[in-house]
């Protein structure tokens, strides 16, 4: 059987029907990825929010730009933007460290401990795919004759018999194939060049010595797991959860009539948690792929990479021009929520001119997974063109 992920790199309709049966459990998640049934009004599936031609991320537009995601009831917006599922498998289930720090959990605010968790969750959801319940989601599973022969020769012949059941296993099916190697291949030009398979050009270097760098930037600080800048298991998060000042994306808000200065609690938001400092922290997104996978934060607020950079080095100078938002022309906006700020990691860092500033930019692009790099934009169209050469003296 072909991986029906082929077929959607070949641009086969999601959903398609294919001959023979999934009869593995990563090809019968991968059938199940792509299965615009198993939505409300049957228009979405995983890959709609999670494309696989796009980062694993929506590249839809939705008349408020890639922001959030359109649910498949065809006019519901979410209020936080689809990230990628790249690299996904490999965070870990919210805990709390001896250090008192929330780590790890799936979902913005990490109330999902498994990718089993949160397959379970956007098919249920109301403005994502709006099933009914379980109950509805294992009746479209049903209709498939292919789906039962899979999940009675995976799960048993009695796997029916019990919706929860029947739930747990397709769940645990889209979590076997988000863990194979297509979601996380550590492929890119990063990775390459750790390998001495390709030569970071002089633009890049500067960027990979001013991430990795305690003195000349905070960037690793929260993008940095492992202790070695060289280990080729690197995600480029620590997977903790930060409050870094993102303001409120009022159109969006606006759209789901929800009031502006009501703020998006977080990891606050997270049923488990019940201590307001977590109040406006979300967790450290990975940095593979992020320069495929915008627009940018936990709400889209931003479009572009570049500006993501200039919003963090903000915080770190008092030039009045690095005070104004590029997308808009006006001032940086207040943060959505204010007290809860990261303040010490936001701001242990020196100004960067634009010379530096474009240079971390060109070295995020090649976290870029190999498959994703015909979307990249060239380094060539970057601000400071050329004159992005000389390495910061250590």
């Amino acid at each position: 059987m072909r991986p029906l992920f082929l077929a959607a790199l070949f641009g086969l309709a999601a959903g398609a029907v294919h001959a023979d049966p999934p009869d593995r459990l990563e090809a019968f998640g991968e059938a199940l990825f792509f299965d615009i049934n198993l939505s409300a009004n049957r228009t979405q599936s995983c890959a709609t929010c999670h494309d696989p031609a796009a980062g694993f991320a929506d590249p839809r537009e939705t008349g408020l730009g890639r922001a959030v995601s359109l649910g498949d009831d065809g006019h519901s917006l979410g209020d936080r933007n689809a990230p990628t599922a790249t690299y996904a498998a490999l965070v870990p289930g919210l805990h709390r460290t001896k250090d008192g720090v929330w780590v790890g959990g799936l979902f913005w605010d990490g109330r999902a401990a498994t990718l089993e968790d949160q397959a379970g969750g956007p098919p249920l959801n109301p403005i994502e795919m709006g099933m009914r319940d379980k109950a509805a989601v294992v009746a479209r599973l049903v209709e498939n004759p292919d789906y039962v022969s899979a999940m009675r020769g995976l799960f048993g012949d009695t796997v029916f018999d019990d919706t929860d059941a029947a739930y747990a296993a397709m769940t645990s099916a889209i979590a076997a194939f988000e863990r194979t190697e297509i979601f996380a291949p550590f492929d890119s030009k990063y990775d390459r060049f750790l390998k001495g398979e390709y030569q970071l050009t002089q633009n890049e270097e500067l960027g990979r010595l001013l991430f990795f760098s305690e003195q000349f930037s905070n960037c690793n600080q929260c993008h940095k797991l492992k202790r070695s800048e060289i280990d080729p298991g690197e995600t480029f998060t620590n997977h903790e959860y930060h409050n870094v000042g993102v303001p409120t994306h009022t159109a969006v808000r606006a759209h789901n009539g929800v009031p502006a200065d009501l703020a998006d609690a977080g990891l606050l938001a997270n049923p488990t948690i019940d201590d307001p400092a977590q109040e406006g922290k979300f967790r450290v997104p990975t940095l593979r792929n992020v320069a495929v996978t915008g627009p940018y934060m936990h709400n889209g607020v931003f479009e572009d990479l570049r500006t993501v950079v200039l919003f963090y080095n903000k915080y770190n100078t008092k030039a009045a021009a690095r005070q104004v938002n590029p997308e808009t022309g006006a001032p940086w906006r207040d943060p959505e929520v204010a007290p809860t700020l990261s303040i010490k990691e936001l701001t242990d860092a020196p100004a960067l001119d634009d010379q530096r500033i474009d240079a971390l930019v060109a070295f995020l692009k090649t976290l870029t997974d190999a498959q994703y790099e015909h979307l990249v934009e060239p380094e060539e169209s970057m601000q400071c063109g050329s004159a992005c050469q000389s390495p910061p003296q250590q």
